[in-house]
């Protein structure tokens, strides 16, 4: 599976909340680092915190916005969107981030989260770009 299938078919579980199928995209001793939250390490530890994440912003969906990849399929950089309402105030909202993949073969290895979680602004992205 091509570096970009993997992320996309990765998102689409995420977006789904199911342990099951966000393990198969991970090797047994993957790793997830990001900004906001400690590591989440081995595949089934982020299945099950995904799956976590999913059900704390019940509703929310994540989306691939673009992909780059290297031709021998090793890494992968994307930029995402997460879009939802807040739980709390009923209130629409929008995190955008971008993250890092190494791969071992077809499999996620390793993703670098790169964002800013703010309960006060619940509208990340980079300042001034022209999102649709």
């Amino acid at each position: 599976m091509h570096p970009a299938e993997r992320v996309r078919a990765y998102f689409e579980a995420c977006n789904r909340g199911d342990p099951a199928a966000l393990a198969v995209h991970f090797t047994t001793d993957a790793v997830i680092y990001d900004t906001n939250i400690a590591p989440m390490r081995g595949r089934d530890a982020i299945a099950a915190g995904w799956a976590a994440i999913a059900a704390k912003w019940g509703g929310a969906t994540w989306s691939v916005d673009s992909v780059v990849a290297a031709a021998d399929g090793s890494v992968a950089a994307i930029e995402w969107s997460m879009a939802g309402t807040d739980p709390r105030s009923g209130q629409p909202f929008v995190f955008r981030g971008s993250e890092h993949y190494r791969f071992d073969g077809t499999l996620i290895a390793e993703i670098r989260q790169y964002w800013t979680f703010d309960r006060d602004r619940l509208d990340s992205g980079l300042i001034g770009y022209p999102y649709e």
